[in-house]
């Protein structure tokens, strides 16, 4: 249900942002009252409180946030704590963030590799990712992982493509079990 609520507010702010041409100042102002929250952990817990009534929580977020960020930013917020909602904001801005990166066509990635890439490596990856995703940028997060034994996995939203020697290997191993396996079966039937 959380999932289900947060798109749903997610896609109403997201189209406020669309139609007023402010998608840049949206993810902005919802990445300072994400910092905002996180860091002040009293008013978190006072969000959360139980005896703490809505209409106290919401003229509290007003207070903490009118003049600081837009007023639909100011609203969304109202509205959304006065929904009983306020602990999935995170998920709610999640995918705020991702759909307005989604509509500047940034691709969200991640690349593996089983060492340190130099930069040279790094840019010509990138370049191809460009080239072959329609993307018109890219925020890449670049890890290590020497189990990879050699190779790249390349995450981008929920399509992976993994060339490692790994995950290669595993593949070998898997068809040389059922070559095994088959084998076994047909000596056991000219027995």
């Amino acid at each position: 249900m959380a999932k289900l609520a947060s798109k749903v507010y997610g896609e109403a702010l997201f189209q406020i942002a669309v139609e007023e041409n402010r998608t840049d100042e949206m993810m902005e102002e919802i990445s300072a009252v994400s910092k905002a929250l996180e860091e002040n952990t009293e008013l978190q817990l006072l969000m959360e409180h139980p005896k703490v009534i809505r209409e106290e929580k919401v003229h509290l977020l007003e207070n903490c946030f009118k003049g600081r960020v837009s007023n639909d930013v100011t609203g969304f917020l109202a509205v959304v704590v006065s929904k009983g909602r306020f602990k999935e904001l995170p998920a709610i801005f999640d995918y705020l963030t991702a759909r307005i990166k989604e509509y500047k066509k940034i691709g969200v990635v991640t690349v593996t590799s089983a060492a340190e890439l130099r930069e040279d490596q790094k840019k010509k990856i990138q370049e191809k990712l460009l080239a072959t995703t329609g993307y018109k940028a890219l925020e890449i997060t670049w890890n290590v992982d020497a189990c990879l034994i050699g190779g790249l996995v390349i995450r981008i939203g929920d399509r992976v493509v993994d060339s490692s020697l790994k995950y290669k290997l595993e593949q070998l191993t898997s068809q040389l079990m059922k070559i095994s396996l088959e084998e076994g079966k047909e000596g056991e039937r000219a027995s």
